[in-house]
């Protein structure tokens, strides 16, 4: 079996594999590693032959995308391979420039933390994306499941009897057929597979442009006078935007904010534009430029018959906030065991139809935050007063100050990043208890039924994720057994699951490191934890959790059990 991330000639594609994956870039190449993870076979069809080490674009990584690369085994190998530490900074300052008064810091920006974080096991990391691709392109080139070509891009599919028949074509505009059960267009803005279902993106883009800016100083480090900042905002009356860190060395990054990108206009010089930023004459050697224009859009829905849409192929975003690529992420993270259980074949007939149900409204949301966060920008709290002197200066700081707590949305987005929910999802069981109002900053953790599993660090100092499978987990507070034993209690979830072929564990933990049990956190005795680590029920007893069992894998409702029983009598004679 070919496993590798490599340049490619048509030979080198197989003839048929169980899923394509259109686009390599961090969605498609997390999916293919999530559905590895999961034991599935995929291929990665990506144009790009190397990656553009000096246009980084995103940079956050969040708290719950760091909990989707711990696991599948890959948050310790991005944090080692992070150029900037989160101990160098957690915070993002606003300021009239790097040498001039700090206006108003937001601190514990993006999750980062340099202690045991609480909501989730693993906290943020700031990183470019280059980074984060070479990490998951060498986890693709090492894996037994997942494998990965260069140079070759999907021109077209079309359905077939057995999946779909993907036309792979190289450079000079030859092709090959490859037919696969599942096709995922992670190809981006422009991406071909939507365009092939017809699909549009909705919406709108940004009145004024930005321009990207990366490049070296070897003094940059030494004339700031400010504190470290993983971000600095500048709110100069002239040049107005965001500065910093690559890495520890003497790359950097900015962005100009609030360019006017029509035709005619003037190009300004990149090197003068950082240097206004700054507010001194530092050596600037520009390495790239990237001029670029905030959308906000969003396709109607997430593909059909076997084919889906992942990350920018679905949506985009602003990038205020970093939640972009994270977004991406968390499609692949829900579209992986989905397209697993149907290649095992327990997946129910609602189970593959839910993905664009659940994800298509966390796009949304996100979008609408971070245009928000798109009408406070830099240049909209410009001011000269800002360094002056005196009562005026005084005033100046003292009203942007306030005025920049619009801006909290966008480094103190927990709610945005942990708080949203399934609960209107064919796969949940709904109990009737009120659903935690959506909130970008604030979380409340939740074991509601579509919720986030509440994180909870236990007593011997793990994570109760870490006691989570690659399929379903039903958690039972261990004090809630009254010294019954777990497997008789829960013996109706282990037939349920064994009757369905649904990979399936019970796990009773104790309470945790504070002492509270489970229940209480949990607001009932057990709770029924899907593959992605939402929450498919909760409850007391045993045959409602067996019943919810078949629910969350899809076979909701006599007409698709009655279809389910057909399977399994089919496979019997057989």
């Amino acid at each position: 079996m070919m496993s590798a991330v490599q340049d490619a000639r048509l030979q080198d594609v197989p003839d048929e594999v169980p899923v394509l994956i259109s686009g390599g870039g961090p969605s498609g190449l997390f999916l293919a590693l999530d559905l590895a993870h999961r034991g599935i076979r995929s291929l990665v069809i990506e144009p790009r032959t190397s990656i553009d080490q000096d246009r980084p674009r995103a940079k956050t990584t969040n708290a719950r995308t760091m909990t989707h690369l711990r696991r599948i085994g890959l948050a310790t190998a991005l944090r080692d391979a992070a150029p900037l530490p989160v101990e160098f900074s957690q915070d993002v300052i606003f300021c009239s420039s790097l040498t001039g008064r700090e206006i108003r810091r937001f601190s514990n920006a993006f999750q980062l933390v340099t202690d045991r974080y609480g909501p989730q096991p693993e906290g943020g990391q700031q990183v470019p994306q280059p980074v984060l691709e070479s990490v998951l392109r060498e986890a693709v080139a090492a894996s037994g499941h997942a494998t990965m070509l260069t140079g070759l891009r999907v021109e077209s599919f079309a359905a077939g009897a057995q999946g779909q028949h993907v036309n792979v074509v190289d450079a000079a505009g030859q092709g090959r057929t490859v037919r696969s059960r599942f096709l995922a267009g992670a190809d981006g803005g422009s991406s071909t597979v939507r365009r092939s279902l017809g699909i549009r993106l909705n919406g709108g883009s940004a009145a004024l442009s930005n321009v990207s800016i990366l490049f070296r100083s070897r003094d940059l480090a030494e004339t700031i006078s400010l504190d470290p900042a993983v971000q600095y905002w500048v709110l100069g009356p002239g040049t107005a935007g965001m500065v910093g860190r690559m890495n520890m060395d003497q790359t950097w990054w900015a962005i100009i904010q609030g360019v006017d990108g029509s035709a005619g206009a003037e190009d300004p010089d990149p090197a003068t534009l950082v240097r206004s930023l700054v507010g001194a004459d530092v050596d600037v050697d520009v390495v790239a430029t990237d001029p670029w224009t905030a959308r906000m859009l969003l396709a109607p829905s997430y593909g059909r018959d076997g084919v889906f849409l992942v990350g920018d192929a679905a949506h985009q975003n602003p990038p205020w906030g970093g939640h972009g690529f994270n977004t991406c992420i968390g499609d692949a993270a829900n579209l992986a065991w989905k397209i697993a259980a149907a290649m095992d074949g327990w997946a129910g007939p609602e189970l593959l139809e839910s993905y664009g149900l659940e994800r298509r409204p966390v796009a949304e949301r996100t979008i609408n935050d971070a245009a928000a966060n798109g009408k406070a920008l830099a240049y909209h709290f410009a001011d000269p007063a800002l360094e002056r002197e005196g009562a005026e200066g005084d005033a100046a700081r003292a009203g942007a100050h306030s005025a920049l707590g619009v801006k909290q949305s966008e480094f103190d987005s927990l709610g945005l990043v942990l708080g949203y929910s399934y609960s209107g999802s064919p796969l949940v069981v709904p109990d009737g208890s009120p659903v935690p109002a959506e909130d970008p900053i604030r979380y409340t953790p939740s074991a509601s039924p579509g919720a986030l599993l509440p994180h909870a660090w236990l007593e011997d100092g793990t994570s109760i994720y870490d006691l989570l499978g690659p399929g379903f987990t039903l958690l039972v507070d261990a004090g809630s057994l009254a010294g019954a034993a777990l497997e008789d209690v829960y013996a109706p979830v282990v037939a349920s699951a064994g009757g369905l072929g649904v990979p399936a564990a019970v796990i009773a933990p104790g309470p945790d490191s504070n002492g509270i049990p489970m229940a209480e956190l949990w607001a009932a005795d057990a709770v029924l934890v899907r593959p992605d680590q939402h929450i498919a029920w909760r409850g007391s007893s045993a045959e409602a959790a067996a019943h919810a069992l078949t629910i969350a894998a899809g076979w909701n409702g006599p007409a698709s059990l009655k279809a389910k029983e057909a399977a399994h009598a089919d496979a019997v004679i057989s």
